[in-house]
């Protein structure tokens, strides 16, 4: 005997509603445009607006994790659905890291107008951000950014090797640098073609660490760069004091955008040479004639600080 809800699904086309019966009691009452049904695992639906077209539940290794993929789409553009699948992860694995390691305090160096903090506390992380951007447009984005929470606290000054004052070139949207464009960075992207400079402070890391610590009982920092070819002049600034990170995490390029800046086996021996490893290397950009990855986001994190279970 058909139940009560079944009979009332049965009466809504009746008034021009039309019904996606998903079984074990739910069901999706529309009335315009199609609906489909596209089974995600054993316990989960996904409806989608139109015909199912190509999408597909791929599950992920035994990690118990599955991907609904838009196979035609994913084929489509090859390049940009590996880069967008590789941020996902990157921003995984770091908020795992920052718990693991009990990490209190993340440094955000480049912070441009606060994506990363916004990420951080969008994967949970609830300690103290400490963003350090020096333009003035950028860090007026940042300040509203972070308006209302009082752990993340920032600063308009840039970080490097010694306290001064230079120059940047700004008007490239978030690849703003304290280095010129190199021939092959000119070549992949128009903006460097026009820009102005802007005076900014800069300051060294071991100078900032203490009035960004004040106040956290045994302090675990964790330090994120992204600044545009500077990273390893920021890290040189840290001094000794380097050795307070539990981890890090460093935008490190294969090729080069800026004049001056290292290459990715260059900027991985300093970090290993401080103690750091390796815990995962994320693509930031590909090229798109070949496929290079331009940059990788490279996540690392000193063995020693990382808590022993049991």
């Amino acid at each position: 005997m058909p139940t009560l809800h079944r009979k009332l699904l049965g009466l809504l086309p009746r008034i021009g509603v039309r019904v996606l019966d998903l079984g074990s009691g739910a069901a999706v009452v529309y009335r315009r445009g199609e609906r489909t049904r596209v089974p995600v695992g054993p316990r989960a639906d996904l409806v989608l607006r139109g015909t199912a077209g190509a999408w597909k539940d791929v599950a992920l290794g035994d990690s118990g994790a599955r991907l609904l993929l838009d196979e035609k789409a994913a084929a489509a553009d090859e390049r940009r659905f590996q880069v967008a699948a590789a941020a996902y992860l990157c921003g995984q694995h770091v908020a795992a890291l920052l718990e693991r390691c009990e990490v209190n305090c993340v440094f955000d160096v480049g912070a441009n107008s606060g994506q990363y903090g916004r990420q951080l506390r969008r994967l949970g992380y609830r300690g103290r951000i400490v963003s350090f951007e020096p333009t003035a447009e950028a860090f007026g984005k940042l300040q509203k950014a972070a308006e209302g929470d009082p752990e993340w606290w920032v600063h308009r000054i840039g970080l490097g090797r010694e306290d001064a004052t230079q120059s940047i070139n700004v008007g490239w949207n978030t690849m703003n640098s304290l280095l010129q464009p190199s021939d092959y960075g000119k070549d992949r992207y128009k903006r460097f073609a026009k820009s102005r400079t802007e005076d900014i402070e800069i300051r060294r890391l071991d100078g900032m660490m203490d009035k960004a610590l004040a106040g956290i009982t045994d302090p675990r920092p964790y330090l994120k760069m992204d600044t545009q070819g500077y990273d390893l002049e920021v890290f040189a600034g840290a001094g000794e004091r380097v050795a307070a990170f539990v981890g890090m995490q460093s935008e490190v390029a294969t090729l080069r955008l800026y004049e001056g800046s290292p290459r990715m086996a260059e900027s991985i021996a300093v970090y290993e040479g401080s103690g750091f490893e390796i815990t995962g290397m994320y693509p930031v950009s590909r090229e798109p004639a070949t496929g290079r990855v331009v940059e990788f986001d490279c996540v690392m994190v000193r063995a020693d600080a990382v808590p022993r279970s049991g």
